[in-house]
């Protein structure tokens, strides 16, 4: 039971770093209440399954050639500049009650989704964090034990993703136009700042 805790703890750190998916669910969640930001998490936590499948299938490798890298790298970038320069633009023209007839469940998991499929630094984190593990516990443990293990990590993920929603629509309560403005500027320079550096990692890879 000791194990079990300690890999939901593991999924807790993994998720409980800031970048564009806590920031994007705050958005989301002040914008549109608990179920808009919980399934921000959601779509990033589909993500991360998905790249932890590729690593217990072991199609690490294929991630580490130099090419895919640099093509992973530019489309986070196009992805969170373009979502940070949406944010920005819209930011003057929005009151509360039309920002949330705009924020609807689809387009909140979609861009949990998407933010976490495109963010090389996810695909970064599970090769180098969930392929140890794996590294580790596939010599100790059986198949269903990793399983289970496994199991305990989206758990830890998932806890986070339900906390950050709580967070975001407790925040709600205390919305204002001026409050609303301000976080979309906020949110947009941050996914922007996350993009160029994204994008800056791609031009080191491109260069040398």
């Amino acid at each position: 039971m000791n194990i079990i805790f300690s890999y939901i703890f593991l999924g807790l750190s993994l998720a409980a770093p800031i970048g564009p998916v806590n920031a994007a669910q705050l958005d989301k969640g002040i914008k549109g209440g608990f179920f808009n930001a919980w399934l921000v998490g959601l779509g990033a936590t589909i993500a991360d399954l998905f790249y932890m499948l590729l690593v217990y299938l072991g199609l690490v490798n294929f991630l580490e050639i130099p090419f895919i890298k640099s093509f992973l790298w530019i489309f986070g970038f196009f992805v969170l500049v373009y979502t940070g320069m949406e944010s920005l633009l819209g930011a003057g023209k929005i009151t509360i009650q039309n920002q949330r007839a705009k924020v609807t469940y689809s387009r909140s998991f979609m861009s949990g989704f998407f933010m976490s499929l495109a963010n090389p630094l996810t695909i970064m984190f599970w090769l180098g964090i969930y392929g140890s593990v794996l590294a580790n516990a596939v010599t100790s443990y059986s198949t269903n034990q990793l399983i289970l293990y496994s199991s305990a990590i989206i758990i830890g993920l998932l806890i986070w993703d339900f906390t950050m929603a709580c967070v975001a629509s407790t925040f709600r309560r205390f919305l204002t136009n001026q409050l609303l403005i301000t976080i979309s500027v906020i949110s947009g320079l941050s996914l922007i700042g996350f993009g160029l550096y994204f994008g800056y990692q791609a031009f080191n890879l491109l260069v040398n």
